[in-house]
């Protein structure tokens, strides 16, 4: 893959693929949508219901929203159990490259969880354990009872196979009743997709500068019949 770094507008890195032309984060802000979309609106509302929170990382990319979780988890003394599927994970001195222009408060971790290995359980901090795993989505055993989802695949346009409606019906099937899933896309046509399977959605404000909206669904408490 043809991958090159670029600076975003908060300052943040991201990656570039050249060959489906689409960037890991946001341009626009890759901190401010890994905190927002992500650990605002999915980690932390799971963790208002249900601790330990188990997340399920839909592509672990450069490791950014491990590592601003695993920092929030050790602030907020929150135990969290984070589970990140890659099929093609980034060569480690691409990693070490993006960290250069990571902020201070996130270094540590953004080393820590890119020098973690893959297929193993690994005690990133007290609070937080990582467990990445080289797998495709569309074949892998998902894991089970999970509390919050973080749907962070390109676009759909861009890999329409990682928004195919079984994907999500998977993945409803593996979450806890309550669970969350947050993604950055919030078309008409995946929200309703989402709702026909199940869950219950809503469209939250975007990070500043960033998207206008986001999409957060849940898995109904009261499951029906």
């Amino acid at each position: 893959m043809d991958i090159t770094i670029e600076t975003t507008a908060d300052g943040t890195p991201t990656l570039y693929r050249a060959d489906i032309d689409e960037h890991y984060h946001s341009v626009k802000g890759a901190l401010a949508e890994s905190r927002h979309v992500y650990v605002e609106s999915g980690w932390r509302k799971a963790a208002e219901t249900h601790r330990p929170v188990r997340v399920f990382e839909v592509g672990f990319g450069s490791g950014l929203n491990a590592a601003v979780t695993a920092s929030a988890a050790s602030e907020a003394e929150i135990p969290t159990e984070y589970y990140s599927a890659e099929l093609y994970p980034l060569p480690t001195e691409t990693a070490a490259l993006i960290s250069k222009s990571i902020p201070e408060e996130y270094l540590k971790a953004f080393a820590e969880v890119n020098h973690a290995l893959w297929n193993e359980r690994i005690q990133i901090n007290p609070f937080f354990m990582l467990m990445k795993m080289e797998a495709n989505l569309l074949t892998m055993t998902l894991p089970a009872d999970i509390d919050a989802v973080y749907f962070d695949a390109f676009a759909p346009e861009k890999q329409p196979e990682m928004w195919d409606e079984a994907i999500f019906r998977r993945l409803y099937a593996a979450m806890r009743p309550g669970g969350i899933l947050t993604t950055y896309c919030a078309k008409g046509n995946i929200r309703r997709m989402l709702r026909q399977i199940g869950f219950l959605t809503e469209r939250l404000p975007g990070p500043p500068g960033g998207k206008r909206e986001i999409l957060r669904a849940s898995k109904p408490i009261e499951l029906k019949e």
